[in-house]
């Protein structure tokens, strides 16, 4: 197998939901039989109504929301439950048990059904629904919901047909949006205030049951375990002690509350509902155009045969596809089955090959103009224009990804590693050639900064990859356009589960004012020291965004240690970007690293070794955000003296950082002191004052002046 070839391979699996529990972008057996094309039609379906509404036929937004979340819950339940089929020839085959639990769920949700059907002729008619009835609707279909949710625990389908309780998950799901659409019309002046009734709380309840289900199957149970923990505190509230203390609320007040705006309706799922599915399925064109092969065929033939090559090509192509992927562990995934093998195959020790890679991938969501979701999220929360977030976020990205750049550089220098030979890489003259290939992104880039709205850029740029394709061997037809609007719905259902789940611990933040408690905490430790608030707001980033992706931790931690930032008197952008950083770099933070367990996957290495790995060659990361506090620059705000200075002294910072790490210092190995001499030289440039930058170049150049006696002296003796 020729090196061209294997990057289409591994481009196969870009876009998976990065969870690793379930692949539910690529799991081909979801895709045969009629119930496969049942599956497909329904993925086509939710992908192309959500590119019509946000470009020709805009619905109302909580309209828009509550179909977009009931949709996803309803498509993802279907493919997860056909990815559970056994296969093998059979009948079907139910238990005695399992009747006296099947028997009563479908009575019950079709009895759901046919309240709902009957309430919405009654509203149609100009009837208000029967107070018996939408209450009759309530309680059998979250009966119906409860039964199905431990029945789909406990038993599993033998058939070819979906699992009966995944049906009445699916049927539950569409039910709760048209109750709420349809026959409800008063949902947003009850909801959440003491107006909400018994029925309100029954239909909020089985959503938000449902939405953890989901949430539970695509990416495992680190984020319903924090799910729980803010659902318990908002009703425990009223017997903690200080600063959890609040005075507790009902059940259909809660319930209902986390239903609206201000939780499951709020900025995740406006995010969700908009950018994160365009861009997720303007990255399924990528994949269908062959379009993402190119990029990493390109930075193959450009920095293959450098020192370390393939460790070079995964910082590059990692940074570039984790940008649109919106998950670090799914970034892991695409481009590091291909790359990971190949720095196992110039040198690296696999713990580090997984490392890079998984430091890379995870970098790849701070890259603007996307920044993996996180630019959009940001500008919903706080306000600041979309643009000015993304031109913020150039210079931390290209630093963390120079620090990357230059922890490899330094390893493969050390361990004297090669390149890859000229016959084993793609032609650079070739792939020049193909430049046209980069055109989505161009137009992506060009269009934001001509103006245009994101919504537009992104659908111009999905259409341009459908376009160049028809200049390669990988003509995208009518069906490859279906399959890639199938595959944006599959790669784009584990994010909106995630999205909406984050949206109830968001829901509960807000209802019990614990984020302004924390603020307040923050306020008093800032009267000690900033450093100490800073150091502080860290740590409870990185602890809430563990196990989660990178749009759902950036929500939770944006609504929890954003606002402490900003009494403390940090600007609204700088104290975002830091909890954003941190929120990203919980993927590579042990002990619950996603993205390096992946990366060990696939390295077949020890999972916690190379999450460790992976912190050592993304530790300049966890030290820019402090740079922008005592340096705002970083940020674009200032002149462009005081930027060029401070990207410069960074710069050499992140180098003399890298150097400490990996025991390297230009031309020679720095021995212990010299190594601890280095370190405290990158640490006196975090500050960015002058007289820190000149202490810190000193120090840099006394290591420099000791190396060079040193290799003198050998030499000399040596001779």
């Amino acid at each position: 197998m020729t090196h061209e070839t294997q990057p289409n391979e591994a481009a196969a699996k870009v876009g998976t939901d990065g969870v690793a529990d379930i692949p539910i972008a690529h799991n081909e057996r979801v895709l045969s039989g009629l119930l496969g094309q049942t599956v497909f039609a329904a993925c086509v379906l939710f992908t192309a109504m959500h590119l019509y509404a946000l470009n020709v036929s805009p619905i109302e937004t909580w309209t828009f929301r509550i179909i977009h979340v009931a949709g996803g819950l309803a498509v993802g339940f279907a493919i997860t439950a056909a990815m559970t089929l056994d296969r093998s020839p059979g009948e079907v085959r139910i238990n005695r048990v399992e009747w006296f639990a099947l028997i009563p769920a479908v009575a019950a949700i079709g009895y759901a059904v046919f309240c709902t059907l009957y309430a919405w002729y009654m509203r149609e008619t100009g009837t208000p629904p029967a107070n018996w009835l939408v209450v009759h609707l309530s309680w059998s279909l979250a009966g119906a919901t409860a039964i199905a949710l431990v029945s789909s625990w406990i038993w599993r389908s033998s058939s070819r047909s979906i699992h009966w309780a995944d049906a009445i998950l699916i049927i539950a799901s569409i039910l709760v949006a048209a109750y709420l659409v349809l026959v409800l019309n008063r949902w947003r002046m009850a909801a959440g205030t003491p107006f909400a009734g018994q029925t309100e709380f029954m239909i909020a309840a089985v959503g938000v049951a449902l939405i953890m289900e989901l949430t539970r199957r695509v990416a495992g149970l680190a984020l319903i375990l924090i799910t729980g923990v803010f659902l318990i505190y908002a009703f425990a509230g009223p017997y903690l002690p200080g600063l959890l203390e609040h005075r507790g609320y009902s059940f259909s007040r809660f319930f209902t509350y986390l239903y609206t705006d201000n939780g499951i309706l709020g900025p995740t799922t406006a995010v969700s509902s908009t950018y994160i599915i365009l861009f997720i399925t303007f990255a399924a064109f990528l994949q269908a155009s062959r379009v993402g092969d190119y990029f990493i065929n390109f930075a193959f033939a450009a920095a293959g045969r450098a020192r370390g090559g393939p460790a070079k090509v995964a910082v590059f192509a990692s940074g570039l596809m984790g940008m649109i992927n919106g998950t670090s562990a799914g970034n892991v995934v695409a481009t590091g089955s291909l790359t990971i093998p190949l720095m196992k195959k110039v040198g690296y020790h696999p713990r580090s090959a997984g490392g890079i890679e998984a430091a890379a991938s995870t970098g790849g969501q701070i890259v603007p103009p996307i920044m993996g979701a996180g630019a959009f999220i940001m500008a919903e929360i706080t306000g600041i224009p979309y643009t000015e977030i993304a031109i913020a976020a150039l210079i931390p990205a290209g630093l963390y990804f120079l620090s990357i750049y230059m922890m490899v550089d330094l390893e493969a220098r050390r361990d004297g590693m090669l390149g890859m030979s000229k016959d084993e890489l793609p032609v650079f003259r070739k792939m020049v050639k193909q430049a046209y290939l980069f055109l989505p992104i161009v137009i992506l880039i060009g269009t934001l900064f001509m103006g245009y709205s994101v919504i537009r850029a992104g659908t111009l740029a999905m259409i341009s990859a459908a376009v160049v394709s028809w200049f390669t061997p990988h003509w995208m037809g009518p069906r490859a356009l279906l399959n890639a609007l199938s595959l944006g719905a599959r790669m784009a259902i584990p994010l909106i589960a995630v999205c909406a789940c984050a949206g109830i611990i968001v829901g509960v933040i807000s209802l019990t004012g614990v984020g302004a408690r924390f603020a307040s905490m923050l306020l008093g430790i800032a009267d000690t020291s900033h450093l100490m608030a800073l150091f502080f707001a860290m740590c409870i980033s990185i602890l809430l965004g563990m196990g989660m992706p990178t749009t759902a931790a950036y929500a939770v931690a944006a609504s929890v240690v954003a606002p402490g930032l900003q009494q403390i008197g940090i600007p609204p952008l700088v104290a975002h970007f830091f909890v954003f950083y941190y929120a990203v770099l919980s993927a590579i933070t042990p002990p619950v690293a996603l993205a390096g367990y992946a990366a060990a996957a696939i390295a077949n290495t020890d999972p916690l070794k190379t999450a460790l790995t992976s912190f050592k060659f993304g530790l300049a990361a966890f030290i820019v955000p402090f740079m922008f506090f005592y340096s705002p620059a970083l940020l674009m705000e200032g002149t462009w003296m005081q930027i060029l200075r401070v990207v410069v002294t960074a710069g050499m910072g992140i180098y003399l950082l890298a150097a400490a790490v990996q025991g390297w210092f230009l031309n020679g190995a720095a021995n212990l002191v010299q190594r601890v001499l280095l370190l405290a030289a990158a640490l006196s440039m975090i500050a960015g004052g002058w007289m820190t930058d000149l202490v810190g170049l000193g120090i840099g150049g006394l290591v420099f002046l000791w190396q060079s006696a040193s290799l003198k002296a050998k030499s000399g003796v040596s001779g």
